[in-house]
């Protein structure tokens, strides 16, 4: 799966634990924030039917694709059929004009067939579920041939060393269906899929400063809409990265959008994650959450994302400052009707 700027890939033991002492493999759980859908990907392997929400199109895939879609329906098929588009002919047009010449985010022959597989999949019209796959096959392959530090703000000067590998499809790790039910991948805003929702938990990542999903995975988007954006600046952004601004990625506007997702949402039991370098506090985060219910928390020590490790850089590529710190402490924030036993002896 994707790297990605907060993903939660380290911490998903202690995610899980925290749900699983909240609810009871089976429940219906929501993922308000998908992202990645690693989270919702955990949730449907641990046997939960989950609801996978996030407003960008290419989470919005990655979710339909890692919790929507069924293995034994999609499995065969989609495998077939991504074998046919990796023999296709590379094809060098627009994508490979913005993102190969004029930006240099993939090698050229690698653009010009990642143009032609993502042309092949919009000539299938292929049901939602089943173009959700293809798409996260073709994004997983990009991602695995990049010519970036991780996040699509820049590109490396130079060819990075994997940039060089032919692309390859591979098929996503897809899960059968848990015995419970179905489940689903819904694109909205994380207040409107939280009113929405019915069920026993609900699951919030948000964004919790200023880095921007949209900004930093612009490509991605791209990929999934194919839609020739409008671009702008040397990293050849979407303009519309301009527009779509969430509140979430704003200190003002983070408190009350969160609030506002809170109160919508009708579930008896909650679990918040929240990084202690975003825009509120756990004090603010407390008193946000103490009137749903018996409230616990579980702090959890991890390092920071790679860009901190690399250190503070001109545009000549020159270091000149220094990282304050290299660990954070992710709070996982259980909200339930009554105290419940959590896994961590930090629980408080």
């Amino acid at each position: 799966m994707i790297k990605y700027l907060g993903s939660k890939r380290a911490l998903l033991p202690q995610i899980l634990s925290a749900i699983g002492a909240a609810a009871p493999p089976g429940a219906r759980v929501a993922d308000l924030f998908s992202g990645t859908a690693r989270v919702g990907h955990a949730l449907k392997t641990a046997g939960y039917r989950v609801l996978a929400n996030d407003h960008n199109a290419f989470a919005h895939t990655l979710a339909t694709c890692y919790v929507q879609a069924d293995a034994d329906r999609w499995g065969e098929t989609a495998q077939r059929i991504l074998a046919d588009l990796e023999r296709l002919p590379p094809r060098h047009g627009w994508f490979t004009e913005t993102y190969c010449i004029a930006a240099r985010y993939f090698h050229p022959e690698n653009g010009a067939r990642i143009e032609a597989m993502r042309e092949g999949i919009a000539a299938l019209g292929a049901e939602p579920e089943l173009e959700a796959v293809l798409l996260t096959a073709l994004l997983e392959a990009a991602d695995r041939v990049d010519s970036t530090a991780g996040l699509q703000m820049a590109y490396m000067k130079r060819w990075a060393p994997r940039a060089l590998n032919p692309i390859q499809l591979r098929l996503p790790k897809l899960l059968p269906r848990p015995a419970a039910g179905g489940c689903a991948a819904s694109c909205a805003e994380a207040e409107a899929a939280a009113a929405g929702f019915e069920g026993e938990l609900a699951y919030l990542d948000p964004p919790y400063n200023q880095h921007s999903y949209l900004g930093n995975y612009h490509l991605w988007e791209t990929l999934v809409r194919w839609d020739q954006p409008e671009v702008y600046g040397v990293a050849m952004k979407r303009a519309d990265v301009r527009t779509r601004r969430s509140a979430f990625n704003s200190r003002p506007g983070i408190g009350p959008a969160l609030a506002r997702t809170i109160a919508a949402l009708r579930c008896p039991r909650l679990v918040v994650s929240f990084s202690d370098e975003g825009y509120l506090s756990r004090q603010a985060l407390e008193a946000m959450l103490a009137p749903r219910g018996h409230l616990q928390v579980i702090e959890i020590p991890y390092g920071r994302y790679v860009g901190a490790k690399i250190g503070i850089h001109n545009p000549q590529g020159e270091k000149v400052g220094t990282v304050g710190r290299l660990t954070n402490t992710e709070y996982l924030f259980v909200v339930s009707e009554t105290r419940i036993a959590l896994p961590s002896s930090q629980a408080a």
